[in-house]
């Protein structure tokens, strides 16, 4: 499948910024299954400094500073990008099973399980805690295959928590999604990671964009796709296995990556300092994710 995709970012500030720095994580990764054909990223003020590189987990990192005042800033990505399914059937009843993983992980040291084990460790925004642990537990049993588990956890995520765009924000904590079983794309994927990582098991956050299609009979409006946010599951066997808690399924065509890291907080579309600006700046994000012939 192939997609051209548009993200604007803009800020409208009550009083003069006089100096930012930011970092956007917003062009697509190239990887086994999505290869970003086009990618162009601009800045308005435009900028006295960009830079663009890798980050540690080899994500595109587009850096700018902006040294004049100004009262707007508006970013926009745009990319365009082909993607296709995982080479993984959608019966996971195979495989190394759970116990045989865990073994396989840490005794192995392959380069691929080594570098797999950094994602074992907690993360500030997804840490392993005995609350997560019991809850996901019953679906781990040892032996059973672990893409099966963690299709069985996926959709107890799925079935269990409610989405609501108000319930949190991006400093919610997960206890409190565990107790009022609300969240959005984000907390459902900081919770599938914690509770992996709580049971011994390599998990990484996934940014990027899913297409949505407009109700039958209706026009797609133009720009009302969002930003998502899924998983993905280390298996020494299979490698990395991406699921979608928010929509209880395997990652697939529509499911475009941008950036991969620990939690949200290394995968941010965009953070920085800002100098000045005053209090509540107005901020909208446009996406439109656009299926190609």
């Amino acid at each position: 499948m192939r997609y051209r995709i548009r993200h604007i970012t803009a800020y409208e500030y009550p009083q003069l910024v006089s100096h930012c720095y930011n970092i956007a994580n917003m062009l697509p990764l190239s990887n086994r299954r999505q290869q970003c054909l086009k990618q162009r990223i601009s800045v308005s003020p435009t900028p006295e400094i960009e830079q663009s590189h890798r980050d540690y987990f080899a994500n595109h990192a587009y850096h700018f500073e902006i040294q004049r005042p100004h009262k707007q800033l508006t970013i926009t990505a745009e990319s365009e990008v082909e993607t296709q399914a995982q080479r993984i059937s959608d019966s996971l009843d195979f495989g190394l099973s759970c116990q045989e993983a865990r073994n396989e992980l840490y005794q192995h040291r392959s380069q691929d399980n080594l570098n797999a084990r950094e994602f074992v460790l907690n993360s500030r925004l997804a840490a392993a805690h005995p609350e997560l642990l019991d809850y996901a537990k019953p679906c781990f049993d040892d032996q059973k295959p672990l893409l099966s588990a963690v299709q069985e956890l996926t959709a107890k995520i799925y079935h269990e928590f409610e989405y609501c765009s108000d319930a949190t924000n991006i400093a919610t904590p997960l206890s409190e999604v565990m107790q009022s079983r609300k969240g959005v794309c984000q907390d459902f994927a900081h919770l599938q990671i914690a509770c992996l990582r709580a049971l011994g098991f390599a998990a990484r956050y996934i940014s990027g964009y899913i297409e949505t299609l407009a109700p039958p009979g209706k026009e797609k409006l133009v720009g009302s796709d969002a930003s998502h946010a899924w998983i993905a599951v280390y298996s020494p066997a299979e490698g990395w296995i991406e699921f979608d808690p928010t929509n209880n399924c395997l990652a697939g065509e529509q499911h475009i990556i941008t950036a991969i890291g620990r939690d949200f907080a290394d995968v941010s579309p965009l953070k920085g300092v800002i100098f000045g600006g005053g209090q509540d700046a107005e901020l909208q994000v446009s996406v439109d994710v656009a299926r190609l012939a």
